[in-house]
């Protein structure tokens, strides 16, 4: 089983960054996809940036050209650099992970979620 811990949120001013982590622990065969969703109040979760274990990159439209996602296949870690950040990124950003289980199982997994808030 895949354990997450995430760090980095907080409070930032608009036009400010932010660095997200995401460590993955425990045991498994592979990991596969490593994300960051994020979910504001009254709204839908949605797909903020997804990498895959060979590096291929997806952004959500409303990030893309200002966050970039990143990974450490050694450290199992997957960060998100949030660089001009805007009021309504304001959310809880959360970590997904799939992994594969040591009996080739294809597994997810979600962190407990950071709160990140973009306020004057």
């Amino acid at each position: 089983q895949v354990q997450l811990v995430e760090s980095g949120g907080g409070l930032v001013q608009p036009g400010g960054s932010l660095r997200l982590s995401c460590a993955a622990s425990g045991m498994f065969f592979s990991i596969n996809v490593m994300g960051w969703y994020r979910q504001a109040p009254g709204k839908e979760r949605e797909l903020v940036a997804a990498i895959t274990s060979a590096g291929r990159t997806n952004y959500g439209d409303s990030v893309a050209g200002r966050f970039t996602i990143s990974r450490d296949n050694v450290k199992n870690t997957v960060y998100l650099q949030m660089d001009s950040l805007k009021p309504e990124d304001t959310a809880v950003y959360s970590c997904n992970v799939g992994y594969e289980t040591i009996f080739r199982r294809n597994v997810e997994v979600w962190g407990q979620g950071t709160l990140v808030t973009v306020s004057s």
